[in-house]
């Protein structure tokens, strides 16, 4: 049974992972299946949309954190090959029909997609507050959501579908039963469109959503660099054995604070 699956549905493929047993967890293998499912489906002239989702409890749980405890190394190992979904190069719609726990990594790959489906009470979490030295300041602000509820995002606590649905980062939300057959209802109506029109519109409506600046770019990478490194695996090894993590916070104590500025750091 492989750890991605595909079915074709005429014009429509369902991309599906499936790694129940570990919440569609993001391991080397299945995000290099992933990479392949994706560039097959770019260059494949019979499909025009595609509908992603998970199997069991879980839409992704992000970043398989055995595998990177035994790799010794956080944030887990690419493909590779280029994965087009990621990257940007794709340029078909895609559909998320989230059918469950969205975390970390698995949040990502929700924002990546075009329109979002989830079941009632699916969770989410932007986990890099947990697991980095800097949480997930962008995601926010991508979705362009108001500073308070993209700083709860960044600090890492949880949203349930029925809130990302009120604040604009879902479009429907559902009964489990009828999860994929909304999805392919909206898949149906891009079918209907134009080609041209459909991927010309996807690819302005992509181009038009809000990035950080160069600027900001700048100051994340040091603060990513500011604080002690230990504590992401860390980390990681308190979540596998199911205990209290014990954090150092900074190799310097003064580091607290000389957090760095967009004054301190050097010219580019």
């Amino acid at each position: 049974m492989s750890v991605v699956e595909t079915e074709r549905h005429g014009q429509i493929l369902v991309v599906r992972m499936n790694r129940p047993e570990r919440l569609n967890a993001l391991s080397h293998e299945m995000r290099t299946l992933l990479a392949e499912a994706w560039t097959g489906f770019r260059h494949d002239d019979t499909l025009e949309v595609a509908i992603f989702t998970g199997t069991g409890r879980g839409f992704c749980a992000g970043e398989d954190m055995q595998e990177s405890l035994k790799n010794g190394a956080p944030g887990g190992r690419r493909p590779d090959i280029e994965d087009p979904f990621m990257s940007g190069a794709l340029e078909k719609p895609v559909i998320a029909a989230v059918n469950g726990f969205a975390m970390g990594g698995g949040f990502m790959l929700v924002e990546r997609t075009d329109l979002r489906l989830a079941v009632r009470g699916a969770i989410f979490e932007v986990s890099e507050a947990k697991r980095w030295l800097l949480g997930g300041y962008n995601h926010g602000h991508i979705a362009n959501l108001p500073y308070p509820i993209a700083m709860e995002m960044a600090l890492g606590f949880r949203f349930t579908a029925e809130r990302f649905y009120d604040v604009g980062f879902l479009n429907r939300i559902t009964d489990p039963d009828d999860l994929m057959p909304e999805a392919m209802k909206m898949a149906e109506h891009l079918l209907t469109l134009p080609p041209a029109s459909r991927v010309n519109t996807v690819h302005m409506m992509r181009q038009m959503r809000p990035l950080p600046g160069p600027d900001m770019q700048r100051l994340a990478a040091a603060l990513h660099e500011h604080g002690a490194k230990s504590d992401l695996m860390e980390s990681r090894a308190a979540f596998a054995e199911k205990r209290k993590p014990q954090f150092k916070g900074w190799n310097d104590p003064q580091d607290r604070y000389r957090t760095p500025t967009l004054d301190t750091l050097p010219d580019a």
